[in-house]
């Protein structure tokens, strides 16, 4: 009889672990969909009291690393999107082609091109950050009204309007020590840029065109990074090369949109996703060819070498991918298309950096 009750108890017990659809934890403590999958005979008491509280707690694993930083600094980082480099990465792009190409163009010696790119970086990851607290002072309200944008740090109320404001002081305060690194030239050149940076979240609200208004913001470095190298600016090759960043930031920025444009048109937000609407894929089409004709004629006017067009080739290829392949009626697809466009900007680069070695090499 008390062998009988054994398998029984233990029968019920494996059905349950096996019906239940709630995640478990194995030994380690990670998390799992399915039930612990060992007959339960062969789990001891306190291996079953360990899997039993920690299925209990039901604690999720961190969404991000963001998540791992104490609550008193982690709205203010979050605010700066700094857990999404990619935002980042596409204001730095634009900066490293100029100072590549500049470098190339004047033959400097590779510290000239390693100290700018670094300055620049911490730059873009500075300046990014402060756009983004701009931008959010400005939608602290209509991003209590978007699915994707509801849980940013001001809609929340994580983080006052006062404070996101201080915070803004001292980010602005760090990116003006980084500008007062260049020239003269570039540090006017550079604060020049502010009123653009500032108007940008007013856009939406005023012309379906803010992603054009972003791009002028955010390919503002193909000219200070030529300036910071050379002390002026050639508008020969600069002038090209920023209305073709201003055509590749059409292009992601509207992809990015396109994850909104339900919310948007319920609030009144303005965008070129929907003022493109159903003629989005040829209208993207046209903005990449766009942006490559006009970085390959800038670097026609820089004289670049065969491994640039490899570089702008390799870029066309991948922006002709994410146009053809994004689906801009889905969220995911067209998160996965604005970070793919970041790649095309990424082989421009590349293409530059694979001219200026070969002629330092030489």
């Amino acid at each position: 009889m008390i062998f009988l009750a054994s398998r029984q108890c233990s029968a019920t017990l494996h059905r349950r672990l096996w019906s239940s659809q709630k995640p478990q934890a194995n030994f380690l403590g990670r998390h799992v969909l399915q039930p612990w999958p060992y007959h339960s005979s062969r789990i001891s008491a306190s291996q079953q009291r360990f899997i039993t509280s920690v299925s209990d707690q039901q604690r999720p694993p961190p969404a991000t690393w963001l998540d791992k930083i104490p609550s008193k600094a982690r709205p203010y980082l979050a605010l700066t999107r700094i857990d999404k480099p990619i935002g980042t990465l596409l204001l730095f792009y634009p900066c490293a082609w100029s100072i590549t190409m500049a470098s190339y163009a004047l033959q400097a010696p590779i510290s000239t091109p390693l100290t700018y790119l670094g300055l620049f970086g911490i730059g873009a990851l500075i300046m990014r950050g402060a756009g983004c607290t701009i931008n959010d002072m400005w939608d602290r309200n209509l991003d209590k009204s978007v699915a994707r944008t509801l849980d940013r740090p001001l809609a929340r109320g994580d983080i006052t309007s006062r404070q996101a404001l201080a915070f803004l002081g001292a980010q602005l305060s760090v990116g003006l020590g980084v500008l007062l690194q260049l020239n003269w030239y570039s540090i006017l050149l550079g604060a020049s840029s502010l009123s653009v940076v500032t108007l940008y979240p007013l856009m939406k609200r005023v012309t379906d065109w803010p992603q054009a208004v972003l791009g002028l913001a955010f390919n503002w470095g193909a000219m200070l990074g030529w300036s910071a190298v050379a002390g002026s600016v050639d508008w020969s090759v600069c002038l090209p090369l920023y209305a073709g960043g201003v055509c590749w930031t059409l292009v992601y920025d509207s992809i990015y949109a396109h994850q909104d444009k339900t919310d948007d048109a319920k609030i009144g937000i303005r965008s070129t996703a929907r003022l493109f609407g159903e003629n989005t894929r040829p209208i993207l089409a046209g903005l990449s060819a766009s942006t490559v004709s006009l970085i390959g004629y800038s670097g026609i006017m820089n004289a670049q070498g065969p491994v640039f067009y490899l570089g702008l080739t390799a870029a066309a290829l991948q922006l002709g991918r994410v146009v053809w392949k994004t689906d801009f009626d889905s969220r995911p697809s067209c998160w996965k298309g604005f970070v793919g466009c970041g790649w095309s900007g990424f082989w421009v680069w590349m293409g530059a950096l694979g001219d200026y070695c070969l002629m330092a090499l030489a």
